[in-house]
């Protein structure tokens, strides 16, 4: 099952350097879910190809514009594009305010449903869960109520041992049970079948943790420990360190820390200050805490496997 980030933005507040504002498109099991939407964003969608039709999904960790203010384009292409299909959008109270008065103001009546669904910014919460995948918000310490996002797969099938297949001729109905991790027992309960035997492991299951804006927070870490992949902000160097805690952010060197705490095995880094041209102070500093630390790179689809 395909389970892929592709960063769309990776600067803070303002777009730069050739750097767009926070985005990211999830792709889960052919399933499509855009994570903030900077400025920009249905551009960059374009510009790397991604059918962004296919998107029925929307994160929105807070109410700060360079993590939402290409939303209502979005919005309006879709609209345009004849889009009929249901849009669910999760974001913190005022967003549907926000999007309402901008459709009313522009006399705009959507040709597609479009519902909201606000965010909890004080606890962990499940927000939405589908066939092959769960999303759970989190809370987040900035400026303003924001959420973080875990976007966790559910287990599927089970494979069968192929060479045990063949030594016994099973029923339809307990290669069924044996695929869904079950025994297949007879009417009195006796075992005939057993998963074990005949069915690999269940592997591990994937998840994404996604920090957008936050100040160095250590409580954040029981909801994204083990995750596979973690994106967490790193919007300033070791020399901007007092200027983070002033602004609520984190700097490299304590995303690394993060990761390293939360025992993930990917550390994804982004939401960069304008002030960095060059970022690869940004990444040492965090590799000197986390090894498996990663610049987040606009364009570059990131495959937790």
């Amino acid at each position: 099952m395909d389970f892929q980030v592709t960063v769309l933005g990776s600067n803070s507040a303002i777009p730069s350097h050739g750097r767009n504002q926070t985005s990211q498109l999830v792709n889960i099991a052919n399933n499509f879910l855009l994570i903030d939407c900077g400025e920009g964003t249905q551009i960059q969608l374009r510009k790397f190809k991604l059918k962004f039709s296919k998107i029925d999904f929307i994160f929105i960790s807070h109410l700060h514009g360079d993590h939402y203010f290409g939303l209502m384009g979005l919005i309006s292409s879709f609209h345009l594009n004849k889009r009929r299909k249901l849009l669910t959008i999760f974001g913190p109270n005022g967003l549907d305010e926000i999007i309402t008065v901008q459709l009313r103001h522009s006399n705009t009546r959507l040709n597609f449903p479009l519902r909201f669904v606000p965010t909890n910014p004080e606890n962990k919460a499940l927000i939405l869960e589908e066939k092959d995948f769960k999303v759970f918000s989190f809370p987040l310490k900035h400026r303003i109520p924001c959420t973080g996002f875990l976007i966790q797969e559910k287990h599927g099938l089970r494979n069968l041992i192929k060479e045990k297949l063949m030594e016994s001729k099973l029923p339809i109905e307990a290669i069924r049970h044996l695929r869904e991790g079950k025994d297949f027992t007879d009417e009195e309960g006796n075992v005939l079948y057993a998963v074990e035997d005949y069915a690999y492991p269940k592997r591990k299951i994937r998840t994404y943790a996604f920090c957008s804006d936050t100040i160095y927070d250590p409580q954040i870490i029981p909801y994204i420990a083990g995750a596979d992949l973690l994106y967490h902000e790193a919007t300033f160097g070791n020399d901007e360190e007092h200027r983070a805690a002033e602004t609520f952010h984190s700097t490299a060197a304590q995303a690394g820390k993060i990761a390293k705490e939360a025992g993930v095995s990917r550390l994804l880094l982004g939401h960069y200050s304008t002030r960095y041209l060059d970022l690869s102070p940004i990444l040492d500093q965090a590799k000197a805490e986390f090894p498996e630390s990663y610049l987040s790179e606009e364009g570059i689809t990131y495959s937790i496997d």
